[in-house]
């Protein structure tokens, strides 16, 4: 994703079905069961986090605090904690004790924040909330940090974990005009398991997805069934998967945009991280080796904003909308929360066979190589096949349409919105193919077939990558930036949650490559907010540091490649980045495995260059 400045979007959702699970037998393979590691079992561990069942556990300052009156409005449900607004000398608390589970590697408070204010100053905190875990201060918010509607707040309390503390809120005002803090659905997520499996592998590997989906006539609702078949590659038994509803994000638990039903080969457990994560437990635990499907109904709802699960008006943007599986490796599962700051998306290269049923009065660009056939009268169906691909994504609208072919063989497609000029439109299609041949020529062949990019300049979140399949603004760096996101992210893979530079750095690096920029001059007005901001930090940092994550992550990751670069010499480095991308190819980078990569490619002792770079791992 290439970020730009925030604006507010709304979002309506999808009533979830009932999760109505149906085991099916797994046939064992001839091998015994292995034994299952120790494991943490996800927990939400905050009681009453939306307030909607009265004020039990919480503890207020007054009963005024938890409360569903006129003047403010809740994130989801009725009821909301508002302190302050009162407009002179005031003082509210909110609290409740939590004890986080010390089995469990990652814990994850977030809540919805909206702050409005009578206050007109720009510089001056004259009222303040601050937000804590025990002792420790997580954040203090203020007047100055008022907005339009709900904003979701995130923080790593790892280091709790064990513990029983308080999660705490105190507001004050000053003397005169109101500062409303008002504060909805909070949260603590627990994942992760702190005993290991047996090794390290990735699992479940080799997922194969097989989706049918029938929308409406206007492509915001999609209804259908989608499978999922993948093997146990670890040599510790697998009890159970996650479905990642990622989606769920836009909107809440009691009223989700994507729907699971009827699920079968295992049995539907909770939902948890915010209604992101669906545990199902397998019939029988796979040994390594073993191959299970599971299934579900889906429902999909699209919500209203141009953003990348959102529709812009006609326009349909579905990004992270199928169900994917979460990866188990040596640190537990990865059931990280959704960021709206960068990506949590972790996954690893699966298959995708996509049948999408819609009206022929929509142009459904889709990831992988799609086909187009008649439907019943008045539809087309459109089938999309995409071979070792992370994800999904598709969109939906009377997008005018345009194409072309890169000198070095990749079809390219356009689709613009109403509003993107034809001149416009045919400026982003030299762009898509002089960038993804760039890129090709650096990387490695670009695998995925056809190219799609969908063009509004109306997302605020500038772009959008998706295998095959980007968002873009009309913008000639933004559009090259996010096709380098085929191969850093599409190709090769990452935790883009706990390591988001290894997509974004190296991305912006390989943008500069292509609009032919050396990074020059890249360190001016360099300033490190604290000794604990570093290039390396995982999004729960960055969404606790929010204006800082581009400037670190984006700029100052490509300027510490750059510097590399520099270190290496050239051509060094162009085989250092080729190479490392074909040895993981498909695969899943990390920091420490680049790392050597780079040591092994020079007689220079790197330690130095790495702890100036602030790059960790």
């Amino acid at each position: 994703m290439r970020p730009t400045p925030r604006n507010a979007f709304a979002a309506s959702a999808f009533a979830v079905a009932a999760l109505a699970a149906v085991s099916l037998p797994i046939t064992p393979a001839a091998a015994a069961t292995a034994p299952l590691a120790a494991a943490c079992t996800p927990a939400q561990v905050v009681t009453n986090g939306g307030f909607e069942s009265g004020t039990s556990p919480w503890i207020q300052s007054s009963t005024s605090v938890i409360t569903n009156r006129a003047g403010q409005t809740a994130h989801g449900g009725t009821s909301f904690a508002w302190l302050n607004g009162v407009g002179s000398t005031h003082t509210d608390t909110l609290s409740q004790s939590v004890t986080i589970p010390s089995g469990c590697s990652s814990a994850t408070l977030t809540f919805w924040l909206h702050i409005d204010t009578a206050e007109t100053t720009s510089s001056t905190a004259y009222d303040k909330l601050t937000a804590k875990i025990g002792s420790t201060t997580l954040a203090t918010y203020s007047n100055l940090n008022k907005a339009a509607g709900y904003v979701q707040k995130s923080f790593d309390v790892s280091s709790f974990a064990g513990q029983t503390v308080n999660v705490a809120f105190t507001g004050t005002e000053d003397s005169s005009l109101q500062t409303s803090f008002v504060i909805d659905d909070i949260a603590l997520n627990t994942s992760g398991d702190t005993t290991p499996p047996a090794d390290s592998t990735r699992t479940p590997a080799a997922p194969s997805y097989t989706v049918s989906l029938s929308s409406n006539t206007s492509g915001t609702v999609w209804t259908g069934h989608e499978s999922a078949t993948f093997t146990n590659a670890s040599s510790t038994a697998l009890s159970e998967v996650y479905l990642r509803l990622w989606d769920n994000y836009h909107g809440t638990c009691s009223s989700m945009p994507i729907a699971v039903s009827n699920v079968t080969g295992g049995t539907a457990g909770a939902l948890s991280v915010a209604c992101t994560a669906l545990k199902i437990d397998l019939s029988t635990p796979l040994t390594q080796g073993q191959t299970a499907t599971i299934g579900f109904d889906l429902g999909i709802t699209v919500p209203s904003g141009a953003d990348r699960f959102g529709h812009d008006g006609a326009f349909s943007f579905i990004g992270n909308a199928l169900p994917v599986l979460a990866v188990k490796d040596a640190a537990g599962w990865h059931l990280d929360p959704y960021t709206n700051n960068g990506e949590s998306f972790y996954s690893l290269a699966a298959d995708f066979n996509v049948t999408l049923d819609h009206p022929t009065s929509l142009l459904v660009p889709a990831t992988g190589t799609s086909a187009d056939t008649p439907g019943s009268s008045g539809r087309t169906v459109t089938k999309a096949t995409a071979t070792k691909v992370r994800d999904f994504a598709w969109a939906a609208g009377p997008f005018t349409k345009i194409s072309g072919t890169s000198s070095g063989g990749t079809p390219v497609n356009i689709y613009s919105v109403s509003g993107i000029s034809s001149s416009d439109a045919q400026s982003m299609l030299s762009t898509a193919k002089t960038a993804v041949d760039a890129h090709a020529s650096r990387f490695g062949a670009y695998p995925y077939g056809e190219l799609d990019a969908v063009i509004d300049n109306n997302y605020w979140f500038g772009g959008m990558e998706y295998p095959g399949f980007v968002l873009d603004l009309v913008s000639t760096t933004a559009l090259t930036h996010e096709i380098g996101h085929q191969w850093w992210y599409g190709i090769v893979g990452d935790d883009e949650y706990n390591s988001p530079w290894l997509d974004e750095a190296f991305t912006d690096y390989a943008t500069d490559l292509a609009l032919n920029k050396t990074g020059t001059n890249c360190w001016n007005s360099v300033s490190w907010s604290s000794t604990a901001e570093k290039i390396t930090n995982s999004m729960a940092y960055w969404d606790a540091h929010s204006s800082r994550y581009s400037t670190v992550v984006y700029g100052y990751g490509k300027c510490a490649l750059h510097d590399l670069r520099r270190v290496l010499g050239d051509t060094v480095m162009a085989k250092l980045l080729k190479d490392y991308a074909t040895s993981h190819w498909y695969g899943v980078s990390t920091t420490a495995e680049f790392k050597a990569a780079a040591q092994a490619a020079t007689s220079t002792d790197l330690t130095s260059f790495w702890t100036q770079h602030r790059i960790d791992g």
